[in-house]
């Protein structure tokens, strides 16, 4: 496998994680309401997804309010997941200077 679509795999196999975390917490956040900060799981997450809010922080302009950046994090994990999904990967296999076989095989479960 090509370094470049090692590297694209990996970006996106993050984006999903980075978006799991960033679901697990918001779903903690509706469950757990007010006590969520005494929560073990939730302070797990928080510390997983701080770094991925905080760079969502630092980008976006002070006209969004902190407490849309959680959400605004989603989005931006979820928009770098489509890009890669439905733009990169097959731009990058229909191409013919990459051997995309064994992700295809692994897809497909042959």
């Amino acid at each position: 496998m090509q370094i470049e679509l090692l590297l694209v795999v990996i970006v996106k196999a993050l984006a999903e994680l980075a978006g799991m975390f960033l679901l697990g917490r918001g779903l903690l956040l509706v469950l757990a309401g007010g006590q969520r900060k005494d929560n073990i799981f939730y302070q797990v997450l928080a510390i997983v997804t701080d770094p991925i809010i905080k760079a969502t922080r630092w980008i976006m302009p002070r006209v969004v309010l902190d407490s849309y950046i959680p959400a605004v994090a989603f989005g931006l994990v979820l928009w770098i997941w489509l890009t890669i999904v439905f733009w990169l990967l097959p731009d990058m296999c229909s191409s013919g200077s990459y051997d995309c076989s064994s992700l295809l095989e692994r897809k497909t479960g042959g």
